[in-house]
C-alpha cells in the first residue's frame, strides 16, 4: 500500500465515502494523510470525513465554515482570515510537530483547540541528521551521481572519517539528544550548547557542555536543533562562521532560516566551510538557482527529516485518534493551546491560559535561561477555578521559548522535572488592585523576578507589574523592555532612534519606581528590531538595559 494514497471527497459530500447522517461531526483532511489515519476516522461513529488536498487559501476559507475538525500537515496555511469564518471549527490537528502554519493565537481567541503530534518524528529526524553528516563526510551523493553518469573518479571523492572528530550540537532538546547519542556511538567527541540544560544534565548524556564560541572554535561538524525564533534566526551567520575552524561542515535539519543561506554560500565558495548538508530552507521548495543547491559541496534533501514509513504512520494514527477522541468525548491530548479540561471549562479559562502563557514566556526571555523555581498565584475571581491548568500554561510559556512546538500542556511538567525546575502553585480569593490576577515569581541562583498580569474586561490580558514597576502593557507582538534613569528626554531619544531606523512604535507603556529613580518602558513595535539597531538603542545615554521580547 502506498502510504500517501488517499481518497478525494467532494465538498458537498456527493463523492464522499458514506455520509453517516446529517447530525455527524465533519472533519476536513486538507493535506495527504496515510490510509491508516483515514481509517481511524472512517471507523468512528458520528464522524464524516472529507479529503480535499491542495486547497488554495481562498478555497479553504470558502468551505471551512462547514467543518467541526481540520487535519493538516505543513502544506495548509490556517490563517486568521480562514479562522474568522470557521464558525463550526472546534479542533485543528497537525500531523507533525511544527504549528508555524497555524495562527494559534487567533485559534485560541475563537476557542479552537490546536493539537500536534510530538515525538513521532524525533528518531526519524535525528537519524536523518546522522545520515546527512555521513553523506557529507564521504561525498556519497556526488559520488553516486558521478558513477551513474559513467565516470570513475575515485580520487575526486576522498572523504574524512567522523571517528574521533568533534561534533557541536546546538540545542539539546529531543532531536539534539538523539543526534548526540548516535554520534557518541560513532566514537565522536560531542559538544553541546543549550543554555536551558544544566551542565550536569549534559554530562549524563555523555556530552560536554560548551558555549557557542567553544562550539564554533572546536567543532569539525556543527548541527543545529533549535526552534526558529527571533533569537535563532540567522544564528549561523558570517560572524559565527568566521569564528569556526577552516574546513568545518555544517548541517541543518531543524528549520530554514537558522543558518543564513547567503552567508553560508559565500563561506563555501571561499573555502572557510568545507561542506554543508541541508534538509530545510527559508523558502520551500528552494528555486533551481538557489546558491546552495547549485554548489557541488552541499548535500541537499527536500525536507525529509520526518519522511519515513514509521514516522508517517505514527503521526497519522496519532492525529486521527486525537481528533476523533476530542470530537467524540472532549478528550484533549497534546494540545499546544489548551490543557486537558472539559470544553465548557476551557471556554471559561482560555483568557487566563493566554495570560499565563505570556507571563511565563516574558519571564524566561528576560532571564535568558530557565529558572530553578516557578511560583504561580491566582487571586480574586480566578480562584474559583482549579489553578492547575493556568500553572500549566505558565510552564508551557517558560519552556516553549527555548524548546518550541515540542512543548505542550501534557509534557510540560515532565520536561520541567527533567530540567530540575520546581513548580509551586497557590490561589487566594483576596484581591488588591484587580478583580482577578495571576502572579508569577521565578527564582534562579542570582535573582528573583515577579511579574503580575490581569484581565481587563472579559478577554484583554495586560501585564500590570514587573517587580516594583507598575504599568499597563499589552502582552502582544515585538516588545522592547527597557530600563533607564528617570530623567527628561529619554523616551524622546528612544522614539527618535527607532523612527530614524524605520521602526514604527505600536504602543508605549511606562512605569517608574520614584521620581528621578529607575524607570521602565514597554515599547511595542510592528517588526523585529535588527541587532545593530538594538545595540544603538542600548548605547543611548541614560538607558540601563534593553531586552527584545516576542509575545
Amino acid at each position: 500500500m502506498n502510504l500517501m494514497d488517499h481518497r478525494e471527497a467532494s465538498v458537498n459530500g456527493a463523492d464522499a465515502s458514506e455520509s453517516k447522517g446529517d447530525g455527524d461531526m465533519k472533519v476536513l483532511v486538507s493535506d495527504p494523510l496515510p490510509d491508516v489515519g483515514l481509517e481511524v476516522l472512517n471507523d468512528a461513529e458520528d464522524i464524516d470525513v472529507d479529503v480535499r488536498t491542495g486547497l488554495k487559501p481562498d478555497e479553504l476559507k470558502e468551505i471551512i465554515g462547514g467543518y467541526d475538525g481540520l487535519i493538516i500537515r505543513s502544506g495548509t496555511k490556517v490563517t486568521a482570515e480562514v479562522l474568522e469564518v470557521a464558525d463550526r471549527l472546534k479542533i485543528i490537528g497537525r500531523a507533525g510537530v511544527g504549528v508555524e502554519n497555524v495562527d494559534v493565537e487567533a485559534a485560541s481567541k475563537k476557542g479552537i483547540v490546536v493539537m500536534n503530534t510530538p515525538g513521532g518524528n524525533n528518531v526519524t529526524t535525528g537519524e536523518h541528521t546522522i545520515s546527512l553528516m555521513l553523506a557529507l563526510a564521504r561525498h556519497i551523493p556526488q559520488a553516486v551521481a558521478s558513477l551513474k553518469s559513467g565516470k570513475w573518479n575515485r580520487q575526486q571523492f576522498t572523504g574524512v572519517e567522523v571517528c574521533n572528530k568533534t561534533l557541536g550540537v546546538i540545542g539539546l532538546g529531543n532531536v539534539g539528544r538523539i543526534v548526540a547519542e548516535r554520534a557518541l556511538g560513532l566514537r565522536m567527541k560531542v559538544l553541546g550548547y543549550d543554555p536551558f540544560i544544566p551542565a550536569e544534565a549534559a554530562a549524563r548524556m555523555g556530552v560536554e557542555s560548551a558555549s557557542l564560541d567553544e562550539i564554533y572554535r572546536r567543532s569539525d561538524f556543527i548541527t543545529v536543533h533549535v526552534p526558529l525564533i527571533d533569537e535563532t534566526r540567522g544564528l549561523i551567520n558570517r560572524d559565527a562562521i568566521a569564528r569556526m575552524k577552516t574546513g568545518v561542515r555544517i548541517i541543518n535539519c531543524a528549520r530554514g532560516g537558522i543558518v543564513d543561506e547567503n552567508d553560508l554560500a559565500e563561506a563555501l565558495k571561499e573555502g572557510k566551510v568545507a561542506g554543508a548538508a541541508l534538509d530545510v530552507y527559508v523558502e520551500e521548495p528552494p528555486g533551481p538557482d538557489h546558491p546552495l543547491v547549485q554548489l557541488e559541496q552541499v548535500v541537499t534533501t527536500p525536507h525529509l527529516g520526518a519522511s519515513t514509513d514509521e514516522a508517517q504512520l505514527n503521526v497519522s494514527i496519532a492525529v486521527a485518534e486525537q481528533v476523533r477522541d476530542f470530537l467524540a468525548d472532549g478528550v484533549i491530548r497534546y494540545a499546544v493551546n489548551a490543557p486537558s479540561v472539559s470544553q465548557d471549562l476551557l471556554r471559561e479559562l482560555q483568557p487566563y491560559l493566554t495570560l499565563g502563557e505570556k507571563l511565563g514566556s516574558l519571564h524566561v526571555q528576560l532571564l535568558g535561561k530557565f529558572p530553578e523555581e516557578i511560583q504561580i498565584e491566582g487571586g480574586g475571581d480566578v480562584a474559583q477555578y482549579d489553578i492547575a491548568p493556568i500553572a500549566l500554561a505558565v510552564l508551557k510559556g517558560v519552556l516553549s521559548f527555548a524548546l518550541g512546538e515540542t512543548v505542550n500542556y501534557v509534557n510540560a511538567p515532565f520536561i520541567a522535572q527533567e530540567r530540575g525546575i520546581k513548580v509551586v502553585q497557590s490561589k487566594t480569593e483576596r484581591t488588591r488592585d484587580f478583580a482577578s490576577y495571576i502572579k508569577v515569581r521565578t527564582r534562579t541562583r542570582d535573582e528573583e523576578t515577579e511579574i503580575e498580569g490581569a484581565l481587563f474586561g472579559a478577554n484583554n490580558p495586560r501585564i500590570v507589574r514587573l517587580n516594583d514597576f507598575y504599568f499597563e502593557a499589552v502582552p502582544e507582538g515585538h516588545i522592547l523592555v527597557s530600563y533607564n534613569h528617570d530623567v527628561p528626554g529619554v523616551v524622546g531619544a528612544m522614539g527618535a532612534l527607532l523612527g530614524d531606523n524605520g521602526i514604527n512604535i505600536a504602543g508605549l507603556e511606562l512605569g517608574r519606581e520614584k521620581v528621578g529613580g529607575r524607570a521602565i518602558s514597554f515599547i511595542r513595535v510592528d517588526n523585529p528590531v535588527p541587532r545593530e539597531v538594538l545595540d544603538k538603542f542600548r548605547a543611548l545615554p541614560e538607558v540601563i538595559s534593553t531586552t527584545a521580547v516576542k509575545l
